[in-house]
Parts: structure tokens; sequence; C-alpha cells
């Protein structure tokens, strides 16, 4: 381990040994960047594949392409794509094959767990893995856009399968160069446990950095006050849905109305220290007020007028939950909207952690 991170720091020096390619802070805000944009490319991930994706905080090295060509031994697929506008550079995601196969099947409709032992792709498979890879990287280039107040656009993504060191470098290019590697730990369902590596240059990490301090500096200045539009959260209304004529018989309940007390503004609790560039970063916050289950014949016995009973009580408190991670929870208030008062909350600390930020 001394040997291996004795290498590394060689890595990360330039010619006259002194200086790093790229400095320790430098790594942990590309790792903080990283963590929020690939956070919110789970969540795009998980919508896709209905099944629960966590991405965890990054490691960030700087490498020579030869080094980084002898981890992909085995074989591997990358989406390549080229940012377009408002950042400078390319941008490589690589997966296994064996993660891409056990993806392509959820994606075609299997349940990812009697998939082949095999080392290729078919063309299928390819293009349902390169559509998942592609949303989160757009999703990825989505929330820097929101960090940096500017618009980011890449290119159309060209997906390379590589199967040995001289694929690889189809990939990475010349292997003389050096290049940032953040590697997340990727876990989908029970299904993945493995590995997800993001590759950009030197330059284009340089380039990212220098975006994300010129941003931070004007936050400091005071110079903008940067809001975001919720009328469109604001305006959301429930449509009624029309009488169906196919619509079954309503089973009557027993239902009392819940006691719902009025909206009114608590104390705001500190907030950590050291988050200062992702304040502005937005997160879903959705509450959980009770799930059921039910099978097929019920579901489609459903009709205008139905009743479904949740499995808690009226007045039992909700689970408030963060980009999908519990952090709280509340009693149901309303005044002209629904709203949720907090009875329970995580520590600002625990919060921080708890959402990987």
């Amino acid at each position: 381990m001394e040997k291996e991170n004795q290498n590394q720091s060689d890595v990360n020096q330039t010619e006259n040994g002194t200086d790093p390619i790229v400095t320790n802070e430098e790594r942990d805000l590309l790792g903080e960047i990283g963590n929020i944009c690939m956070g919110n490319a789970s969540t795009s991930f998980s919508k896709l594949l209905q099944k629960p994706v966590t991405i965890t905080t990054p490691t960030v090295e700087v490498v020579n392409i030869s080094d980084i060509a002898k981890e992909f031994m085995q074989p591997h697929i990358a989406l390549k794509v080229k940012y377009t506008r408002g950042i400078d550079g390319n941008n490589v995601l690589v997966m296994s094959i064996r993660d891409a196969i056990i993806i392509a099947d959820i994606m075609m409709g299997g349940d990812g767990k009697n998939v082949e032992d095999r080392e290729t792709l078919n063309e299928i498979e390819i293009s349902a893995v390169s559509e998942a890879m592609n949303q989160m990287i757009a999703s990825s280039a989505t929330s820097m856009s929101t960090m940096f107040q500017k618009t980011i656009d890449i290119s159309t993504p060209e997906t390379v399968i590589s199967y040995n060191s001289k694929d690889s470098e189809k990939i990475f290019g010349n292997s003389n160069e050096k290049i940032i590697k953040i590697k997340f730990q990727m876990n989908v369902a029970d299904l993945i446990n493995s590995n997800i590596v993001q590759v950009v240059s030197i330059e284009t990490g340089k380039n990212i950095i220098n975006i994300m301090l010129n941003d931070q500096n004007g936050f400091k200045e005071g110079s903008t006050d940067h809001r975001y539009d919720d009328q469109s959260l604001d305006n959301q209304n429930l449509k009624a849905v029309e009488n169906s004529n196919n619509s079954k018989p309503i089973k009557n309940y027993d239902v009392s109305d819940a006691v719902l007390m009025p909206l009114s503004q608590g104390a705001t609790p500190a907030t950590p220290n050291n988050i200062d560039l992702i304040l502005d970063v937005p997160l879903e916050i959705s509450v959980v007020l009770g799930k059921t289950k039910k099978n097929v014949g019920e579901i489609l016995n459903l009709g205008t007028g139905s009743l479904v009973e949740l499995e808690k009580l009226a007045e039992e408190p909700v689970d408030i939950l963060v980009n999908g991670k519990q952090i709280a929870t509340g009693e149901v208030v309303v005044n002209e909207n629904f709203g949720v008062r907090i009875t329970a909350i995580l520590s600002n600390t625990e919060r921080v952690k708890n959402l990987n930020l």
C-alpha cells in the first residue's frame, strides 16, 4: 500500500519533482463536483432502471494512461462525449461489460439476475447501455450547469468497447499522457456492486476547477443573488381522472378526516461550514405519506373514486426524503397548499453525511 501511494505521489508531480500537477485542494474540489453530479445522475439512473441506485463518494487520482489501460484489461464499455459549450475538453464514462449486461437486461424487461456469463455485448445491449450512460453524463452536465450558472452542452456520445489494453488507447489516447481518474462505487439493488470510472484530461479538470473557483469568487463579492424559479412547482395540480365505463363498483370504507394544523415557520438550524460551494445546488425533497401493496387483479379493478388504503394511520409521522434518502419525519399541515412540519430531523452534520455531500 505504501508503495502504491508513493507511485501515485510520483505521478502527481511535475517534471521538476516539486509542484503537483493537481493539488490536494483541486482533487477535493473535483471530488465534490463529481459527487454532486453523479449523485443526481444516480437518481436519473434509478428512475430509468426502476431500481435503487447508489453512487458513493469518489476517489480522485492523476494517473498515466498506460496505468489506467492496465486497470481495464478486462472488457469494458466506454462512452465518450465532448463538451461543446461551457467547458473545454472531453468526458469519458467507463463500466465493465459484466455490469453493462445486467443493466441492459433490466432495461429490456429482465430482472438482471439470470444473465449469461460472457464478455461481449450484442448491438441491442450496446444501444441500451449507451442510452443509460448517456443519460448519466447528460444529468451530470445539467448539474454542473446549475452549479456554475452557465450553459453546458455535450456532443453526441461515441461508444467504444474495450477488450484489451490496445483498445483502451482508443478510449484514452496516448499512453504517455497523464489524466484524471475519478472512481465511484456503484450499487444497483442487490445486482451490482462494482466501480464506475470517469476520466477527464488534466486540461479539462483544470478548466472545471477554474470555472468553479471563479463562480465562488462571485458569491463572495456578493455580486449576484442566485434564486430558483419555483413557480413550476407551486403551480402543479392534480387533474381529475375522467369517469371510465370499465370502472368496477366502489368498495366502501370507514375513513375519518385527519386533523391538519396550519402552516407556520420554524427556526432554521445553522449550516455546517466548508460546504459553501454546494449551497446553491437544488435537491429534490419528497414526502412519503404511506405505501401499500396490491396484486395485479386489485390494481386492474381500481376505478374513479376507488379508495386506496395506505399502511399508515392518518396522524402518524410522515417520512421526509432528500434525493431519495430520509433525513426527517414530520406531520402534515395545510393552508392553501399542503405542507409538512418537521418534528424530528438529523443534525446538519448527519444530513451532509447521509447525502454524501
